[in-house]
C-alpha cells in the first residue's frame, strides 16, 4: 500500500496556506513547505512565509533550513522531503505538501531521477563570459534553438539555470528534454493533488493587495539589509521580492517603479505557475472566491475524507 501524500498547489495568494492548516487539523497532518524561496533564513516578508500564529501549532518543515548565500536544488529538495515522509509517517501523520514552486512539488512526488554530472568550472566561465558579452537574452536563444522544450521551462532571465543547462549540453552532448524524457515518473506514493483556482483578474487584485501590504511591513527594509550584505548575486536575491529592489537600491529606477515591476512580475508568476501545473500534473482543481473561502475549504475536506478512506 503506497503511503498518501496530500499536495496543495496553486499560484501566488490564492489561499494554499490557509487550506493547509484546515486540511492539517482536519487529517492530522503535518506540512512540508513546497516553495523554493522559503528555505532561506530571515526572508521572510517577500516569500509569504507563513507566521508562528498562522502556523496555529501544526508541525511545519522546510523552512529556515538554508542561510541566504546558500544555494539550494530540486535535488536537494527532493531528498528532503522523501525523508520527511517516513518520518511523518512514523508519527502516524498525514504528509501534506504545500507550495507554487511546481518543478520542486513534481519532483518530490515523482520518481525524477537526477543527473550526477559533475560540474565543468571551464565551460561555466565560458558560458558567464558569453553572457557578458552577448547578454543573457542571446544566450538564451541560443538555448531555445539547441532544445527549445527544455528552454520553455526556464525563465529567461534564470542566469543560473540557464548556465546549467547549456553546460550539461555542452559536456553530455545532449539535450535535457531527451534526458528528463527517458526518466521513469511513476510515483512511490499515492498523491493527492489539489489546486485553487481563482478568477484571474480577482487573483491579479490580490497580488496587488498582498504587495501593498508587504511594503507595509517592511519588505524593503529586508530586501535591502540582504543587498547590504553583498548578497546582490546570491540565488535568493534572484527571487520576485528582492530582485525587483537592486535596480532602486543602485539608483537606477525609484520605488514607485520597484513596486509596479514586483506587482507586474508576480502576475506574470502566477500566469506561469498556473500553465505548469496544469499541463504537468493532475490536479484536482477547486474555484474559489474570498466569499465562498469557508464553503469550498469544507467540500476539500469532506472530498479528502472520502478519498482517504478508500487508501
Amino acid at each position: 500500500m503506497k503511503q498518501p501524500v496530500i499536495a496543495i498547489v496553486g499560484p501566488t495568494a490564492v489561499g494554499k496556506t490557509s487550506l493547509s492548516i484546515e486540511v492539517a487539523k482536519a487529517f492530522n497532518g503535518e506540512i512540508i513547505s513546497g516553495d523554493s524561496m522559503q528555505v532561506y533564513k530571515e526572508m521572510n516578508i517577500a516569500t509569504a512565509k507563513v507566521t508562528d500564529e498562522e502556523k496555529a501549532g501544526i508541525p511545519h518543515h522546510l523552512l529556515d533550513i538554508k542561510e541566504p548565500d546558500q544555494a539550494y536544488s530540486v535535488a536537494e529538495f527532493q531528498k528532503h522531503v522523501q525523508k520527511l515522509i517516513i518520518d511523518i509517517k512514523e508519527r502516524g501523520n498525514v504528509p501534506i505538501i504545500v507550495g507554487g514552486t511546481g518543478l520542486y512539488i513534481h519532483a518530490a512526488l515523482f520518481n525524477y531521477q537526477f543527473s550526477e554530472q559533475k560540474r565543468d568550472p571551464v565551460i561555466q566561465a565560458k558560458i558567464e563570459q558569453e553572457i557578458e558579452q552577448k547578454g543573457i537574452a542571446e544566450v538564451y536563444q541560443r538555448l531555445k534553438r539547441m532544445d527549445p522544450i527544455h528552454a520553455e521551462k526556464i525563465h529567461p532571465n534564470n542566469r543560473r539555470r540557464l548556465v546549467r543547462a547549456l553546460e550539461v549540453l555542452e559536456t553530455t552532448g545532449q539535450i535535457q528534454s531527451q534526458r528528463q524524457s527517458a526518466e521513469p515518473l511513476a510515483s512511490p506514493y499515492n498523491p493527492i493533488l489539489l489546486g485553487l483556482d481563482m478568477e484571474r483578474s480577482l487573483l491579479y487584485q490580490r497580488i496587488n493587495q498582498r504587495i501593498d501590504e508587504m511594503v507595509r511591513l517592511g519588505v524593503v527594509n529586508e530586501a535591502q539589509h540582504f543587498y547590504q550584505l553583498g548578497l546582490k548575486n546570491a540565488q535568493s536575491m534572484k527571487a520576485i521580492g528582492y530582485k525587483e529592489f537592486i535596480p532602486y537600491f543602485e539608483g537606477e529606477y525609484d520605488l514607485e517603479t520597484a513596486i509596479e515591476l514586483l506587482k507586474r512580475n508576480s502576475r506574470r508568476y502566477a500566469k506561469r505557475q498556473y500553465t505548469w501545473f496544469k499541463n504537468k500534473m493532475q490536479v484536482n482543481w477547486y474555484p474559489i472566491t474570498p466569499e465562498e473561502r469557508a464553503e469550498v475549504f469544507k467540500k476539500i475536506i469532506k472530498d479528502l475524507a472520502g478519498v482517504l478512506e478508500t487508501i
